[in-house]
């Protein structure tokens, strides 16, 4: 099923909610998702090299967190 047509579907059923609570939760999500896309915005290639030279620096000066730490820091945020 391709992104139109799903749509579609979603906008059907959508118009057939009576859940106030349910539309306001939908609405929130929309601004956050509109938000998010609105914040994002193109880097040049000069600022994209940049990163990468800088991430690949931080690795050789070990300026890394492995998977197993990160993993392990993850668990104490909730």
């Amino acid at each position: 099923m391709d992104l139109d047509t799903r749509k579609v579907i979603f906008i059907r059923d959508f118009l057939k909610l009576e859940s106030e609570k349910a539309i306001s939760q939908f609405e929130k999500l929309l601004k956050k998702e509109t938000k998010i896309d609105s914040e994002l915005k193109p880097i040049s290639i000069s600022d994209f090299n940049k990163r990468i030279s800088d991430s690949l620096e931080d690795s050789k000066n070990g300026r890394v967190t492995g998977s197993d730490q990160l993993i392990s820091e993850i668990e104490k945020w909730s």
